[in-house]
């Protein structure tokens, strides 16, 4: 495993005011698998360790925040680039939202899998086992945080607005109404009302399975707020209160369920 100075990472963390400077952020290369890794302070140890699920998009700047802000509660945080097959970080922002589409519908359960569990095993060597280790992802990354948990016995999950409800985005990932009575560990799941790629009817749908597992679940959807309600970068999508509520809410159920170190 190889590390570095993320340069291109840090310097657009650093334009957007999203890196604090007391955090520490990197990108190691656990065989072909960049991550990005945010961490607390050396002197202040993680709690436990988070996967961060990137959205459609890749390793933007609002995913180095997300990273950031975990950081900053006392997580070491791990981001797989799962585009990395593409021979890329992220889409290019000029082409938005329809850019990235091709780029997510490329990708494979296989790789996804590999990519996840590449980040899983950088906390391992952290020190986390899973029971000190969770998962968090957004728009597709909600979809993989979901799936993860029906195949690892983590700590905590939680979906921001996972989409493939009932039709799955890639071979090898199960629709999530099929997967979630499967999940292996707790999971939140934070919703948008308004979603125009998920109706309400399959939330009702996926918070019936999810409660079927066994496990501590829960979802909470709000009626102002559609997808990417959290991207605080996309003026258009973002929904500052039902944001900050889920935030909140993602933030303590890490707390709740994460075993302390």
């Amino acid at each position: 495993m190889t590390t570095g100075t993320n340069d291109t990472t840090s310097s657009r963390a650093s334009q957007t005011g999203t890196l604090k400077s007391h955090l520490r952020a990197e990108v190691a290369r656990r065989g072909s698998v960049p991550l990005t890794i945010i961490a607390p302070a050396a002197d202040d140890p993680p709690r436990g360790g988070v996967v961060v699920v990137q959205d459609a998009r890749g390793i933007t700047p609002y995913l180095v925040s997300v990273c950031d802000r975990l950081a900053g509660a006392g997580w070491l945080t791990v981001a797989p680039h799962l585009y990395h097959r593409d021979g890329r970080d992220e889409v290019d922002p000029a082409g938005g939202w329809p850019g990235a589409i091709p780029a997510m519908e490329g990708l494979t359960g296989t790789g996804i899998d590999a990519d996840v569990d590449a980040a899983l095993a950088h906390l391992a060597d952290s020190g986390f086992d899973a029971g000190q280790s969770a998962i968090v992802g957004f728009c597709m990354g909600g979809t993989v945080a979901l799936h993860t948990a029906t195949r690892h016995p983590l700590a905590a999950a939680v979906s921001f607005y996972g989409g493939g409800v009932s039709t799955p985005y890639w071979p090898g990932v199960a629709p999530l109404v099929e997967a979630a009575p499967a999940l292996r560990g707790p999971w939140l799941g934070l919703y948008g009302e308004q979603d125009d790629l998920i109706s309400t009817d399959e939330i009702a749908a996926l918070r019936a399975a999810a409660a079927r597992s066994g496990v501590p679940t829960e979802l909470v959807s709000y009626p102002g707020a559609g997808h990417a309600f959290h991207s605080d970068d996309r003026e258009a999508v973002y929904r500052p209160v039902a944001a900050a509520d889920a935030w909140s809410r993602a933030l303590a159920f890490l707390d709740e369920h994460v075993r302390p170190r």
